[in-house]
């Protein structure tokens, strides 16, 4: 009896702990290859400059006033309004595919595909489509992955490229404006791809926000977006946005990402420690002088683009093919991105059974993007 006891008083232990682990996987495998990595290499004095503090500062900064905003229903509000102006299945379809194209460039794509999918399966859901939300879905993902792309603060892995490289705001933009452009051409053909349907939003629900918050939050945000940008010292605009939230919204610091902020840390320990590796040096050296863009593209298909990312920039100094690299090697894989992993737990939140059912397609549309955009890459000169 007191064996088993104590085996219930443990269960409940290891469901929060198998439950954190999944919430967390990238965050548990980056903690697992940067805790390798310090058998490698043991701790000393150059683990300092691993650490991309500016990264950390402009993300959480960022993450923090999108939760406010989010808070407020902001997103959500505004994209009903948008998709009420549409009448049928595939101009909503192209309506929430540019929602999240927009939603990515201004509050990240994992944070865009977080606020805007739950609206995808609301809008298909509602007008009896659900046979439309798995493709819905997808192109939201590559929407979000893809649109992210334009803009410094769009993707995590463009944030710290950014920095990082000391890359001009034009400069960037310039770099990522025929890639980010085909992205949309692409993804706004295949909204056609949808059966057309008549179909309409008629729960209005509660459209008000509150102008004081809502003007603030603003404020805010284009005070993160200055600081990302380099306009405005990194300091000021986060004492400005923890004081301010401190005020207004304490949850919204409660619900940053803090396991996004953690993975950063992990990864920059293990790609620090990793750099440091002569026979790893040479590999990715190697790998890298022969193409950077299909490296960069490879890599993310294995590790994921963030990762790639922080881990790639050790070795190279040509940005502007590792910057597109690890872009458009979002699409592909499942693990390419964090983002997609994020669209496929929604998906099969609402469809259990049906996980094969979305891999394929998935897998279709995302290998299709991802070789015109290598193409597209090459042909330009990127590559």
């Amino acid at each position: 009896m007191a064996d088993a006891a104590a085996q219930q008083s443990m269960r409940p232990g290891k469901g929060r702990i198998l439950a954190f682990i999944r919430k967390n996987a990238v965050l548990v495998i980056a903690f697992c290859a940067a805790l390798v990595s310090a058998f490698l290499v043991p701790p000393d004095g150059e683990y300092l400059g691993y650490f991309d503090v500016k990264t950390l500062c402009c993300l959480f900064g960022t993450l923090a006033v999108v939760c406010a905003l989010k808070n407020i229903r902001f997103f959500s509000i505004l994209a009903r309004r948008i998709i009420q102006l549409t009448g049928n299945s595939r101009m909503a379809a192209v309506a929430l595919i540019y929602i999240t194209f927009i939603g990515s460039m201004l509050i990240a794509n994992d944070m865009a595909l977080i606020t805007f999918l739950p609206l995808g399966y609301f809008v298909f859901s509602t007008a009896g489509r659900k046979e439309d939300v798995a493709i819905v879905f997808i192109l939201q993902n590559l929407a979000a992955n893809l649109g992210g792309m334009l803009t410094p603060f769009g993707n995590p892995q463009n944030l710290y490229l950014y920095a990082y490289f000391n890359i001009p705001t034009g400069e960037f933009m310039r770099i990522m404006a025929v890639p980010f452009a085909v992205a949309m051409v692409l993804a706004t053909a295949c909204c056609f791809l949808i059966p057309y349907h008549s179909m309409r939003i008629t729960d209005r629900g509660d459209d008000t926000l509150p102008k004081g918050r809502t003007a603030l939050y603003l404020l805010l945000f284009a005070a993160t977006i200055l600081m990302v940008f380099r306009v405005l010292p990194i300091w000021l605009v986060m004492g400005i946005v923890i004081a301010g939230l401190l005020i207004l919204d304490r949850k919204a610091l409660r619900m940053v990402d803090y396991g996004l902020l953690g993975t950063f840390v992990c990864f920059f320990i293990f790609s620090g420690n990793m750099s440091r590796l002569a026979p790893v040096r040479d590999f990715f050296s190697a790998l890298l002088e022969k193409n950077t863009l299909l490296t960069a593209v490879f890599s993310c298909q294995c590790i994921s683009n963030v990762p790639s990312a922080i881990l790639l920039s050790r070795f190279t100094e040509n940005y502007p093919a590792l910057l597109v690299g690890v872009n458009i090697g979002g699409a592909g894989t499942i693990i390419a991105s964090l983002a997609s992993l994020i669209t496929f737990r929604e998906f099969t939140a609402h469809y259990r059974g049906q996980a094969g059912y979305y891999l394929l397609r998935f897998s279709l549309l995302n290998f299709g993007f991802l070789a015109i955009l290598i193409v597209t890459a090459m042909v330009t000169g990127i590559a």
